[in-house]
């Protein structure tokens, strides 16, 4: 008989956590839009690694194919979309969803995502792009953001219980992005409570200056949290009066086809 998973979750101290294992995507990590191709000592840097371990790891990423080498140089390969093609297809679901954001981007004109939480941050793993841009940085598929300034984010934690929000407010640092972002714990909670009693979530020009969202949750029909939808626009083109009376009902509609006709 197969021994059960524990529900919980393994902390480095645990036995049963493979060090080299979390070590190794840490390394594949470390690669991103402004570090797309690095040095040993650059990978060690980024990781916190002594140089000979993340030696060991690039060497062994590069022999499986998950890592190109070019002379001094380190970058991921093609092989590493693996990964994420197998979670993609692990949760087909979302090409449905795909189609509802879709729908949201040619009926308000505004950019439409599926957000889901990862630690302490919104992973976007669908989304309908405007055609005008709202952030410095560019949004896409496995672009994370900070859970605490986003309206995806929030309603996110909106879903947690009570012990983890708690636990989520006690390990985190905010730091100011705009003049607007929330720099206080406690009023961060409360706005993260008023999204849980209200349904919806609003994030205005906290992480970016100019960028105001409207996020929901979606469920399936069996009541299992699938994410956040959001719609993105640009502060000075849309007003708070507008994001309420025509884009949050529009938002709260797509959610309620989503819980009607998906089931995971």
């Amino acid at each position: 008989m197969e021994e059960q998973l524990q529900d919980e979750m393994l902390t480095p101290d645990d036995r049963d956590f493979v060090t080299a294992l979390a070590s190794g995507l840490e390394v594949i990590l470390a690669f991103d839009e402004g570090h797309p191709r690095m040095t040993l000592s650059e990978v060690a840097a980024r990781t916190g690694m002594n140089r000979a371990k993340a030696r060991r790891f690039l060497l062994t990423l590069h022999a499986l194919g998950y890592v190109r080498k070019q002379q001094r140089y380190f970058e991921l390969a093609p092989r590493v979309l693996q990964l994420g093609y197998s979670f993609l297809s692990a949760n087909n679901y979302r090409s449905a969803i795909q189609q509802y954001l879709e729908e949201i981007t040619n009926e308000c004109g505004e950019s439409s995502s599926l957000g889901v939480l990862d630690g302490d941050d919104v992973i976007y793993v669908a989304r309908s792009a405007a055609r005008h841009r709202l952030m410095a940085i560019t949004l896409s598929i496995g672009t994370r953001l900070p859970a605490a300034y986003t309206s995806m984010g929030r309603v996110l934690l909106a879903q947690l219980s009570e012990a983890e929000l708690d636990a989520y407010l006690e390990r985190i640092t905010l730091q100011r992005h705009t003049d607007k972002t929330f720099t206080s714990k406690s009023e961060l909670k409360k706005c993260i409570h008023k999204a849980r009693q209200q349904g919806y979530a609003i994030a205005d020009q906290e992480l970016d200056s100019g960028l105001r969202s409207l996020a929901v949750p979606a469920f399936d029909a069996n009541g299992k949290l699938l994410g956040a939808i959001n719609i993105s626009t640009n502060a000075a083109r849309i007003d708070l009066d507008t994001l309420l009376k025509e884009y949050l009902p529009l938002l709260q509609s797509k959610a309620r086809l989503i819980r009607t006709t998906i089931s995971c």
